[in-house]
């Protein structure tokens, strides 16, 4: 699932805390210092910045310009409503929320920070739901998650998604992501079929569905 980064979390983001959990994300906490001093294992969706109350900003201002912080991972500001007049909106943060919030809001702010992040309006971004495919520079998020696919994965990914509802058999995706002069064997598709869906699927994302005795296709809704 995808990951939830709250940075200088405190007790005021206990609930926060919850919610963020219940909406269905892993919960990780650091300090602005050392959010990503080192490699994570799993690159979070997003970073929750803990502005609540007289702080240093500065901290804060490092992390977003930071050349450590990942391409993708979208940022949130969590603020109370005494924050407000002088929130600093120059830090670069892509959305903020004022606690307390209900959990319905904090999970709708989540998304919609994320969906900023990753799904920037472009000609060259296909999206099916949570599924982004930024075409120009070959990358593919999954509820804001970046997904690593190689070539063959994310091809195969990108001529399904491109003809959407067309259903293609083996042969067919052989030629046309493998191309004519590949020798190997329909089950070389199965394989990559398999591969894409355990990076790309879950309970509650499915895109490609088998056609049985046919081949695959790309599901639209």
């Amino acid at each position: 699932m995808p990951t939830v980064l709250l940075v200088d979390a405190s007790e005021e983001l206990q609930q926060f805390a919850a919610d963020v959990a219940a909406a269905g994300y892993a919960v990780a906490t650091a300090t602005a210092a050392d959010a990503f001093a080192a490699p994570r294992e799993e690159t979070p969706a997003l970073v929750v910045l803990n502005l609540i109350g007289a702080r240093d900003r500065a901290p804060f201002a490092a992390l977003l310009r930071s050349p450590d912080l990942p391409l993708g991972v979208a940022s949130l500001a969590a603020v109370r409503a005494d924050d407000l007049p002088r929130l600093d909106l120059t830090l670069g943060f892509d959305d903020f929320i004022v606690l307390p919030a209900p959990a319905a809001e904090v999970a709708a702010r989540i998304r919609h920070a994320i969906w900023v992040k990753s799904g920037v309006e472009s000609d060259n971004v296909l999206r099916q739901g949570d599924l982004h495919i930024d075409l120009a520079n070959y990358k593919v998020y999954i509820a804001g998650r970046p997904v690593e696919l190689t070539y063959k994965e994310y091809e195969l990914l990108r001529f399904l998604a491109t003809n959407a509802d067309k259903v293609f058999t083996r042969e067919a995706l052989l030629n046309r992501v493998w191309g004519y002069d590949f020798y190997g064997g329909s089950r070389t598709v199965d394989v990559h079929i398999r591969r894409l869906r355990s990076k790309i699927e879950d309970r509650t994302h499915t895109f490609i569905e088998t056609v049985r005795n046919v081949g695959y296709r790309f599901h639209l809704g």
